[in-house]
């Protein structure tokens, strides 16, 4: 569990984040939801450590970020996976080498007890003879795989996805997301996924945030967005006519 409490972060005197208060659930897959400037890659990047929020805590399963030492700091960086937006993957290095890459860097298994690992993970997300290609021979799609196998290599607590979506057919993009909600509760991790795919949010939006102007602005699941009658909501996630459609049809209880 992540325990965002009174965030607030600023650039400048560009204030970003306003209070944000949210718990981030175990087990299940937390979305932050919202459009282009409403904080939400700040609060990603706060989540990892990448900003220092002025005011508020951020805390892992009760150990408080920045209450940590150095050493507890990089300790707790071996229990976080993360997929990029363009999954981020060594160009010169084969699919297998990429995979391996976090065990070679923070842990000190064997050859032999890596190269075990990096199969079991591949396999998992449905690469299996994919090992000694390089990411220009695959599909992005399949790139994404070997992003997500490459953050769950090292067993971690802790999954953030930023944009896992992006750049991917829509049929490629259910497969991802469905492969990241199984992991999820398969492994019982916390999943925080930044996305602006209302697809995502419709089908694996376990918990939702929804950030505007820096402002939490609205939080629930996937059942309850439909019903909702938050404005600034109804105005972002239905602004399809398709999604509007899935809306009346849903409270009409097609």
């Amino acid at each position: 569990m992540i325990e965002v409490k009174d965030v607030e972060k600023s650039f400048g005197e560009s204030k970003i984040l306003k209070g944000v208060s949210t718990v981030f659930e175990t087990g299940k897959t937390n979305l932050i939801i919202g459009q282009s400037g409403s904080g939400k890659t700040v609060l990603l990047k706060s989540l990892l450590g990448i900003h220092q929020p002025e005011v508020g805590t951020i805390s892992f399963d009760g150990r408080i970020y920045s209450d940590l030492s150095d050493e507890e700091k990089r300790d707790l960086r071996t229990e976080i996976g993360m997929v990029f937006q363009g999954s981020a993957l060594f160009d010169s290095m084969s699919v297998a080498e990429n995979v391996a890459f976090p065990l070679k860097m923070f842990t000190n298994k064997s050859k032999s007890e890596i190269n075990d690992r990096v199969d079991f993970v591949l396999k998992r997300v449905n690469l299996i003879d994919a090992h000694n290609k390089l990411p220009s021979e695959i599909s992005g799609g399949m790139q994404k795989r070997v992003a997500i196998a490459r953050a769950i290599v090292n067993n971690p607590k802790y999954l953030f996805c930023d944009e896992p979506n992006s750049g991917l057919d829509p049929n490629t993009s259910i497969l991802i997301d469905n492969l990241i909600k199984e992991i999820t509760e398969e492994y019982n991790i916390t999943t925080v996924i930044n996305t602006h795919d209302m697809n995502s949010v419709m089908e694996i939006g376990e918990k939702i945030l929804f950030l505007k102007n820096g402002i939490k602005a609205w939080e629930g699941t996937k059942e309850e967005i439909f019903r909702t009658d938050n404005e600034a909501v109804v105005a972002f996630v239905y602004s399809s006519n398709l999604f509007k459609k899935v809306r009346e049809a849903h409270l009409k209880g097609y």
